[in-house]
């Protein structure tokens, strides 16, 4: 039997997940990982740079900020014009584009550098969207990745979610771009630098974390939205539980999220 995901479906229905809420409210509190990879590149003045999956535009403004030429991208229009919005209230000039990290609409070696800061992970064809962002960067050029990794935070929420909405049969975690060996599944012969980092989820309390994501971050939106009252009180307890068991605040939320940060060289 065949158990290929249907990845057109899937793109689908991600694209509708992404555009609930209201993830520009998530993506700017991410902010400091997007200035982090740009220093990772060692990325220089009058480079030219793709953003892949780009949300609202966290590395992309780094980059621009950074005197880079910046080109945003993602297949969510909705996130496209926030990073619109942003680059225009802090005076950049950043080209942005719906294209889907799958299907790169830029010709063979355009760019000097590439980046994604957690969002070409979820791109439920990996080797397509790893063999394109390989294909848009020249020889000689860089790839700059932050990507959740499995053990961490939010590779556990990911489970979570996942005992609510299984995932399609064959479809793999996008938290393996979050590990050494499947990056170099994904992009062979190429040098690749890895080191893991944390972004410091910093929240009122558990409860605020919740309500936050649950009213803003596309995932855990719509699934909430998916589920019956009991279904919602058994999902909100069980992040509370991992919430509570990775808190070091104290009377605050203070939870350490992993990712592995990426710099991958083309020769």
């Amino acid at each position: 039997m065949d158990t290929k995901p249907n990845f057109t479906a899937i793109k689908e229905k991600q694209q509708a997940t992404w555009a609930s809420g209201d993830y520009a409210k998530i993506g700017t509190l991410l902010q400091i990982v997007g200035e982090t990879i740009c220093e990772a590149v060692d990325l220089r003045a009058g480079e030219s740079v793709l953003d892949v999956a780009a949300g609202n535009g966290n590395a992309s403004l780094a980059a621009a900020r950074r005197f880079a030429s910046v080109t945003s991208t993602d297949y969510v229009d909705a996130l496209l014009e926030c990073g619109r919005n942003r680059a225009a209230a802090e005076g950049y000039e950043i080209t942005f584009a719906n294209s889907d990290a799958e299907a790169l609409t830029f010709a063979d070696e355009s760019f000097d550098v590439a980046l994604s800061t957690f969002g070409v992970m979820f791109a439920p064809d990996q080797q397509s969207a790893a063999r394109e962002m390989a294909r848009v960067v020249r020889k000689g050029g860089r790839i700059g990745l932050a990507c959740w990794t499995p053990a961490g935070f939010i590779g556990q929420l990911f489970r979570i979610i996942g005992n609510y909405a299984p995932p399609p049969t064959g479809l793999l975690s996008p938290a393996l771009w979050g590990t050494e060996e499947r990056l170099c599944e994904l992009f062979p012969g190429m040098q690749i630098e890895t080191s893991l980092k944390n972004f410091t989820f910093r929240f009122r309390s558990p409860e605020h974390w919740v309500d936050v994501f649950q009213k803003w971050y596309g995932p855990t939106h719509k699934l909430f939205a998916s589920l019956d009252a009991d279904g919602q009180r058994e999902l909100r307890g069980d992040i509370l539980q991992l919430l509570n068991g990775l808190n070091r605040g104290g009377d605050t939320l203070v939870v350490d999220g992993e990712y592995l940060e990426a710099v991958i060289r083309k020769s």
